[in-house]
């Protein structure tokens, strides 16, 4: 019998989730959870690293006697650290608007299409290239680590650079599975700059004797590490903040269609790559809901949820993702803005303004996946969505609608439990990660939300396309 810690920290909260296996099922609780708020360093929005290694201190208190430790967290952002192992500056936040002119500075140096194809990351702004080269702090700089590896070297002294989360960063050379020297060299940027890569499920140093693993450092690795099939036809959908859909594939595709389509190659756990699209998230519904309690409108979720309900279907939509739509602050009348801009009723009510976010995204979830198909030849007879949005069911029943296929929810636990199975590879208690699969496929709840896709669906999927090219 083994019990393991697993620290999940997403963007905007922070949770320990204490796991015991007994060799045939895996039970666990969450043991501590907090808001990770992120605070205003020199004008700049930043994580506040103090405060969370402080609540990873009173999560290990509570846990009591366990047998490993292990962390992840959202990917792209890092930590610079001098040479005395000190960090130099708080972590910038990727929505820290430092980065606005970035990729036209790295475009001066590279074209999109060879970056692309030497690293296989989606081009986002919010990169740790593009950050990297937009902070002030490099030159100062002996090492960077990702904020998984960050953790755990707080922890324990030992500075390493986990596989999964190095792929987000828009430098890891895909094939070779090592940093691109090519883009290294292009931005000035050393290659002793990274401390040594590690597999996933990697023990890396111990904490007052309980060793601390490195398993997938980035959590959408860790929620498709705990996706319960290993069906070549599913497609994952690791829905929380941020919405990550996608397949497993045996080799990275890296071609101008799948670069100009906004496509990404990240490796998983299993040494397989996942490609998929980053499509804003669920942040969109928290963000509205944080700005209508600024002005004493305050909802909770399932009260968001039945108004969009009960307003009306097809009204308006949003590209998810549109840039004026992914900084803090007034999204509700950023939202009806953007459809006055592009010649839509503008979004009068509260249930109005939620009903667009959702079926938006559902929709941005089918076009996604027909572009990973064009891509790859693969036809997707099921979606599993994993993750926080898995207790969303009006978001649920929305996918399969749009998509047109069975959307299998859960677990809601995914991130939490690819974390704990892939400490229990590290400790020798479990062979594979099919194999962790298939434990969790027998133990967890899931729910099958099967809904026809009705002609008005592919109505409305085409004027969402038109709209989002304007």
């Amino acid at each position: 019998m083994k019990t393991v810690l697993a620290f999940d920290f997403g963007a905007s909260t922070g949770r320990a989730i204490k796991a015991v296996f007994d060799g045939e099922k895996i039970t666990y609780e969450e043991i501590h959870r907090f808001d990770n708020i992120p605070k205003e360093v020199d004008g700049h929005v930043c994580h506040d690293v103090d405060m969370i290694f402080g609540e990873i201190k009173a999560a290990i208190e509570k846990a009591g006697k366990i047998d490993s430790i292990a962390f992840d967290t959202w990917g792209v952002d890092y930590a610079l650290l001098d040479k005395d192992g000190n960090i130099i500056h708080e972590p910038f936040h990727y929505r820290d608007e430092r980065t606005k002119d970035a990729l036209a500075k790295a475009f001066e140096k590279i074209t999109p299409d060879e970056l692309y194809k030497e690293t296989g990351n989606q081009i986002m702004s919010l990169n740790t290239l593009f950050q990297l080269i937009s902070d002030d702090n490099l030159g100062k700089a002996d090492k960077l680590l990702f904020m998984p590896d960050l953790f755990g070297y707080l922890l324990t002294g030992k500075k390493v650079c986990e596989m999964t989360i190095a792929s987000t960063s828009q430098m890891l050379d895909m094939k070779e599975k090592v940093f691109s020297k090519k883009i290294l060299d292009i931005f000035g940027i050393k290659e002793d700059l990274f401390p040594e890569i590690c597999e996933s499920a990697t023990i890396n140093g111990d904490y007052n004797g309980v060793p601390v693993i490195s398993v997938a450092g980035h959590d959408t690795q860790c929620a498709v590490a705990a996706m319960p099939t290993d069906s070549e036809n599913a497609a994952f959908l690791s829905c929380g903040t941020w919405s990550l859909i996608g397949c497993e594939l045996d080799e990275p595709v890296m071609t101008s269609q799948s670069n100009a389509l906004e496509l990404s190659n990240e490796m998983g756990a299993n040494g397989k790559i996942n490609f998929l699209k980053n499509i804003s998230g669920l942040w969109l519904i928290q963000e509205t809901r944080r700005d209508l309690a600024k002005t004493d409108r305050k909802y909770s979720y399932n009260e968001l949820e039945m108004m969009a309900r009960e307003s009306e279907k097809f009204r308006s939509f949003i590209d998810p993702d549109a840039p004026e739509l992914s900084a803090h602050g007034n999204l509700p009348d950023k939202i009806k803005a953007y459809c006055q801009s592009t010649g839509q009723p503008v979004p009068e009510t509260i249930g109005q303004i939620v009903r667009c976010i959702y079926e938006s995204l559902a929709l941005k979830y089918r076009l996604a996946l027909e572009q990973i198909s064009e891509c790859t030849g693969k036809k997707f007879d099921v979606l599993h969505l994993m993750g926080g949005g898995t207790k969303d069911g009006f978001l649920c029943e929305l996918a399969s609608q749009s998509l047109g296929i069975p959307v299998i929810a859960g677990p809601v636990e995914a991130t939490a439990l690819g974390n704990i199975v892939l400490q229990l590879i590290a400790l020798g208690e479990i062979e594979t990660i099919a194999q962790g699969r298939k434990i969790i496929a027998e133990t967890e709840k899931v729910k099958t939300f099967n809904e026809e896709r009705t002609p008005d669906w592919d109505e409305a999927f085409g004027r969402f396309c038109e709209i989002i090219k304007k």
